[in-house]
C-alpha cells in the first residue's frame, strides 16, 4: 500500500517527487515527469538574491506557466534575509510551496556557504528556517543531506530543529556533502531522521529501480521518495515504480515508439521553452540520458551533438529510432 504524502495543507496524488536538479529539473522537465507518474515536481534551485533574477537563467528557472498544483520551488543562499525575501517574491509569483536547499554538494554552492554548506553551522541553520517560515504563509520544506562528513551527520539534529522551527517537510539525501555523489547512499540516517521528527520525511538518493523504491520505503518508514538522476532519460521510472508499488509486479518496458514520442516531445517543449538556440544545446544532454542504453559507443551522441537545428534534431531522433526498429526486425 502507497503511504499518503502531504506537505501542509496539499495531500500529493502520490508520494514520488522528482528531485529539485540545477540543470535538468526545467519546467519542459518537471511537466513531462508530472505526466508520467510524478506526484510532485520541485523546481532548479533559485538563488536568493534577487538582483540576480534578471538573467536569463533566472528567468527560467522562474517560469511555472501551465504547472499543477502545487508548485514547489526551491531556493539557495546562506543569508536569513535574503532567503526569507526570495521566499516572499516567490510566493508573489505563484509557488505554493518553498523549498530551501541545504542538499547540494556542488562547489560553486559550498564555496559560498550554501547548500549542504550550511549544515556545517547549526545556529545560522536555525537563524534560515526562523526567516523563511516567517515570511511566508504557504508551506515551508527543507532538503538536506545526512551531514557535513561521516563523522558529523547531523541531520537527525537539523530535523528537530527544523520541525520546531515550522518546516512541514523534510527530504534527506543519503549522502554527506563530503560523499558528493561517490559511493552508494545510506539509509540508516533517513530512518532516524523520520524516527525523531513528526514531519514527513521524504528518502532521496540511488532510488533507480523499482525494487530499490520499495526497499527504501520499508528501511526508512519514509513518507515518499524524492527521485533525481534515476529520472535522468527515464521519466517514466514514476509510472514503473507506482505500479510496482501498488501491484508487486513490474510494468512493461515502454516501446521503442514509446521513447520515440516522449524524447521527441521533450525536444519539442525544450525547443520552445528556451528558443531555439538555447534550447538544442539543452537538448543534447537529455538525449545522452535516453540513449545510454541504445547507444553505448556514444557515436549517435557525439554526432548528435555537432547539430545546431531544432528540426535537424528532431529528424535525425526520427531516422535513429528508425533504425532501431529496423535492427529488432532484422532480429526477429
Amino acid at each position: 500500500m502507497l503511504p499518503t504524502a502531504k506537505i501542509g495543507p496539499y495531500t500529493l496524488p502520490n508520494p514520488l517527487i522528482v528531485a529539485p536538479m540545477a540543470g535538468v529539473t526545467d519546467r519542459p522537465f518537471r511537466l513531462l515527469c508530472r505526466k508520467l507518474g510524478a506526484g510532485l515536481a520541485v523546481s532548479e534551485m533559485v538563488i536568493a538574491d534577487s538582483k540576480l533574477w534578471h538573467t536569463r537563467k533566472s528567468r527560467t528557472r522562474l517560469n511555472h506557466e501551465g504547472e499543477p498544483e502545487p508548485r514547489s520551488v526551491q531556493i539557495a543562499g546562506g543569508d536569513p534575509q535574503m532567503l526569507a525575501n526570495a521566499a516572499r517574491m516567490n510566493a508573489e509569483f505563484g509557488a505554493q510551496i518553498i523549498d530551501i536547499n541545504m542538499g547540494c554538494p556542488a562547489k560553486k554552492v559550498c564555496n559560498k556557504a550554501a547548500g549542504s554548506a550550511l549544515m556545517k553551522d547549526e545556529h545560522l541553520v536555525r537563524e534560515i528556517l526562523e526567516a523563511v517560515v516567517d515570511a511566508v504563509d504557504i508551506p515551508v520544506t527543507l532538503k538536506m543531506r545526512t551531514g557535513w562528513d561521516t563523522d558529523n551527520r547531523n541531520a537527525p539534529v537539523i530535523a528537530r530543529m527544523a520541525e520546531d522551527a515550522g518546516i512541514k517537510a523534510l527530504a534527506v539525501h543519503g549522502r554527506t556533502r563530503a560523499d558528493k555523489y561517490n559511493g552508494d547512499a545510506e539509509y540508516d540516517t533517513i530512518a532516524e531522521v523520520k524516527s525523531s521528527v513528526g514531519i514527513p520525511v521524504f528518502a532521496n538518493g540511488d532510488i533507480t529501480s523499482p525494487e530499490k523504491a520499495r526497499h527504501v520505503l520499508a528501511h526508512t518508514d519514509a513518507d515518499g521518495l524524492l527521485i533525481g538522476r534515476g529520472a535522468q532519460g527515464r521519466p517514466w521510472i514514476f509510472r514503473e515504480i507506482l505500479h510496482y508499488l501498488e501491484t508487486g509486479e513490474h510494468m512493461p518496458a515502454p516501446s521503442l515508439d514509446e521513447v520515440e514520442a516522449i524524447l521527441t516531445g521533450h525536444l519539442t517543449e525544450l525547443h520552445h521553452f528556451y528558443g531555439e538556440t538555447m534550447g538544442v544545446r539543452i537538448a543534447r544532454k537529455h538525449v545522452g540520458w535516453y540513449l545510454q542504453s541504445h547507444d553505448p559507443s556514444k557515436q549517435f551522441r557525439k554526432s548528435f551533438n555537432a547539430i545546431d537545428d531544432a528540426l535537424e534534431q528532431r529528424d535525425v531522433i526520427q531516422q535513429y529510432f528508425e533504425g532501431l526498429r529496423n535492427q529488432e526486425v532484422f532480429a526477429a
